[in-house]
């Protein structure tokens, strides 16, 4: 269509005639149930009843989903410096190998400046709530640690208790960050 052609005047939808279809003709009406008019006072009141009980759905629903939101909020701050915890103790345990090989007694600057870097870094996390797991000599709990190996039972460890600690395990607040890796006494 150009922009010299006239515009047609708008079409009412009852003018439009339908090919292949056919106008019905009136019929009686059908001796079918009527439905008695309702008084509309009836009829608000119960679309009034159930706007109510919508809105108490939606309200309870509101307040769920808040409530959940704190929850994982609480969560995210609770736990927010644990992948901050892990990594720092990856260092802590390599400061701890390096002084596998310095005596108790030995007063040299680098023995005496690990030894204060160690436990520096140790109270630091302690503040920010890690806690060691204490393994040794405790009943073996695969929450917390994992098996590397096992022993037998004898009179001194009895099956299921830990023998001996190879890395230690390490929580965050309530959640373990690090398993602690164990020797295990079983049948």
């Amino acid at each position: 269509m150009s922009d010299d052609a006239p515009a047609e005047p708008p079409v009412e939808d009852d003018d439009v005639p339908v090919e292949g279809v056919e106008e019905e003709a009136p019929t009686e009406a059908a001796p079918e149930e009527v439905e008695e008019p309702r008084d509309p006072l009836e009829v608000a009141l119960e679309r009034a009843e159930f706007a109510e009980k919508e809105i108490a759905y939606k309200e309870a629903e509101i307040h769920n989903v808040r409530k959940r939101s704190m929850a994982e909020k609480a969560d995210l701050i609770k736990f927010g410096g644990m992948g901050l915890a892990r990594r720092m103790l990856t260092v802590l345990g390599d400061v701890d190998r390096a002084m596998t090989g310095i005596e108790d007694d030995d007063q040299s600057p680098v023995a005496q400046g690990l030894r204060l870097l160690r436990n520096k870094m140790w109270h630091e996390l302690q503040a920010d709530g890690v806690t060691a797991i204490d393994a040794k000599g405790a009943e073996f709990d695969p929450s917390k640690m994992e098996a590397i190996t096992t022993i037998p039972a004898s009179e001194a460890f009895p099956a299921g208790l830990v023998v001996d600690v190879l890395e230690q395990g390490y929580m965050y607040k309530s959640k373990v960050i690090l398993v602690a890796r164990v020797v295990v006494a079983s049948e």
